[in-house]
C-alpha cells in the first residue's frame, strides 16, 4: 500500500497527542484489553470454525449490558444497547484466522494446528490481525458504555465470522441482520496495516478496496500420445495460448484509468510426459473497483477463451467452461465521503493530525464492503489501523527491507501500541457520528 507522508519526523510523531478526543484512561483498561488479545491470538480458528472465538466476543459484550444474538450466519455475534433516541451505529469486526503456521517467533506466537476440510494438518494464525480487530472492537465497546452520556442513540456491535472466505457478511446479511436486529444509519470499521507505522490512522474517501472474484476454466481437449501430435488438439497449448491473451483484457479491452487485474494463479493438466491430457485446469484471481469493469472482466474472458478454443479446431460443445464462484465474489469497499470525512476529523481530534495519513486504495478485497450495498444504501467507513512497529518501520524506511505482508507467516504487529490507537480512533468515530 502506497501512502503520502509529510515527513519521516511525522511518521514517527507519537500517537497518543490528544486535542479534543474523549478521555478514555486506557491506562486503566489496556491490561484486561492485551490479555484478551493474547488469548485469541493463541487460540485462531479457522473461517466457518469460529465456535469458542464468537463465545468470547459474546461474553464480553453481554458483560457490558448488550443485549446478545449468538450463532448469527454461522458463529456470528449480534450486540445491541440502547442508549435513548438518537441513530443506529453499527461497528463491525472479524473473527476468522488463516491456514498458516506462526514464524513471528514471539512467545506468544500461535501453536494451533487442525485437520481442515481436505484432511491436511494445518497450522492456524490470525495472519491478518483480526485478533488486533476484535480487541479494538471489545476496548471501544467498554469505552462507548463508560462514555455513554456523551452519545445518545443505539450501539450495535457485529463480530463477523468467515471474512477471508468471502462468506461471513453474506450469511449474516441473509439471516436479517438489518431487519431483525437493528437498521444502521452508519457502519464503521478498522483493518490493520502491514505497511502503516503503529500509532497512524490512514484512510481514504471512495473506492478504498476492490471487488474480488475466484473464476475457475476448464479447458477442453482431445489427447492423446505425445508423439503423435496432429492427431489430437493439445489442452495444454491452448491454455497457454489463453493465459497469454487473458493479459490483453486489462491492457488493451479496459480503459487504463480504471484499476484491473486478471491474474492466473493456478494451473494444472496433463499427467505424463509423453501423454496428451484431454483437458486443463485454471483458477484466476478478478480484482477491480468499479462494477462495470468486473462485468467487462468476465465477458470478456468467456470471450476469448471461447475464441481460442474454435481457433483450434474445437466444436462449441467442447468450448472451455468458465465458472465464476458467486459465492465467493465480494464487491469493492467503498467509503462514503460524507460520512468518511466526519470520521476522519474525529480520529484527527482524538490522536492529532500528523498521526492520521491519507491512502491511496488497494486491490486487496474484503466483504465489509457488502453492507453498503444493501437495498437500505447505508453509508460505509473502513480506516486502516497501523500495526508496524515504529522502530522497524524506521529500519525499512532506512534500509529498503521489505516488511512482512499481512497473510505472512512472520506478521507481528505491535499490539500494545496498535490497540489503544485503534479504540482511540474507532470510540471517538462513533461519538461523532452519533453526535452528528
Amino acid at each position: 500500500m502506497k501512502l503520502t507522508y509529510l515527513s519521516a519526523a511525522l511518521l514517527l510523531a507519537s500517537p497518543f497527542i490528544q486535542a479534543n478526543g474523549l478521555d478514555l484512561n486506557l491506562s486503566k483498561t489496556m491490561p484486561a484489553i492485551e490479555k484478551f488479545y493474547l488469548d485469541l491470538h493463541q487460540s485462531p480458528e479457522l473461517s466457518y470454525h469460529e465456535q469458542e472465538t464468537g463465545k468470547k466476543i459474546a461474553d464480553k459484550l453481554a458483560q457490558l449490558g448488550f443485549k446478545v444474538t449468538s450463532n448469527v450466519g454461522g458463529f456470528g455475534v449480534v450486540g445491541i444497547y440502547k442508549n435513548g433516541d438518537g441513530p443506529t451505529v453499527m461497528i463491525r469486526t472479524d473473527t476468522d484466522g488463516l491456514p498458516i503456521i506462526e514464524q513471528t517467533g514471539k512467545s506468544y506466537a500461535s501453536k494451533v494446528k487442525v485437520i481442515d476440510e481436505h484432511g491436511a494438518k494445518v497450522g492456524v494464525m490470525h495472519g491478518c490481525g483480526h485478533d488486533i480487530h476484535m480487541s479494538s472492537f471489545i476496548g471501544t465497546a467498554e469505552q462507548l458504555i463508560a462514555h455513554k452520556a456523551q452519545w445518545k442513540g443505539t450501539l450495535m456491535m457485529v463480530a463477523q465470522p468467515a471474512e477471508e472466505v468471502g462468506g461471513g457478511a453474506k450469511a449474516m446479511l441473509s439471516e436479517g441482520l438489518f431487519s431483525k436486529y437493528a437498521k444502521p444509519d452508519h457502519i464503521i470499521a478498522l483493518h490493520v496495516s502491514a505497511s502503516v507505522p503503529a500509532g497512524k490512522i490512514s484512510m481514504k474517501n471512495e473506492y478504498t478496496m476492490a471487488s474480488v472474484d475466484s473464476v475457475d476454466i476448464t479447458i477442453k481437449g482431445k489427447g492423446g500420445h505425445g508423439a503423435y501430435p496432429h492427431t489430437t488438439i493439445d489442452p495444454v497449448v491452448i491454455a497457454a495460448r489463453t493465459v497469454l491473451a487473458l493479459q490483453t483484457i486489462t491492457s488493451r479491452e479496459l480503459s487504463p484509468l480504471e484499476p484491473s487485474v486478471i491474474t492466473v494463479g493456478s494451473i494444472h493438466g496433463g499427467s505424463k510426459h509423453n501423454v496428451i491430457s484431454d483437458e486443463v485446469k485454471l483458477q484466476l484471481t478478478l480484482r477491480s473497483y468499479n462494477p462495470n469493469i468486473r462485468s467487462a472482466q468476465i465477458a470478456a474472458i468467456k470471450r476469448i477463451t471461447a475464441g481460442i478454443a474454435q481457433s483450434a479446431g474445437l466444436n462449441e460443445l467442447n468450448y472451455p467452461v468458465v465458472y465464476v464462484h458467486e459465492d465467493e465474489s465480494i464487491p469493492s469497499t467503498y467509503n462514503n465521503p460524507a460520512q468518511t470525512d466526519i470520521v476522519r476529523n474525529s480520529i484527527t481530534s482524538a490522536i492529532g493530525d500528523t498521526n492520521v495519513l491519507e491512502t491511496q486504495a488497494v486491490m486487496a478485497g474484503e466483504d465489509f464492503g457488502l453492507y453498503g450495498r444493501t437495498d437500505e444504501n447505508i453509508p460505509i467507513t473502513l480506516f486502516w489501523l497501523g500495526g508496524v512497529n515504529q522502530a522497524q518501520y524506521a529500519d525499512s524506511i532506512k534500509t529498503g527491507e521489505v516488511l512482512p505482508s499481512l497473510h505472512s507467516s512472520k506478521f507481528a504487529p505491535d499490539y500494545k501500541v496498535a490497540i489503544p490507537t485503534g479504540i482511540k480512533a474507532m470510540s471517538n468515530a462513533a461519538v461523532a457520528l452519533f453526535n452528528k
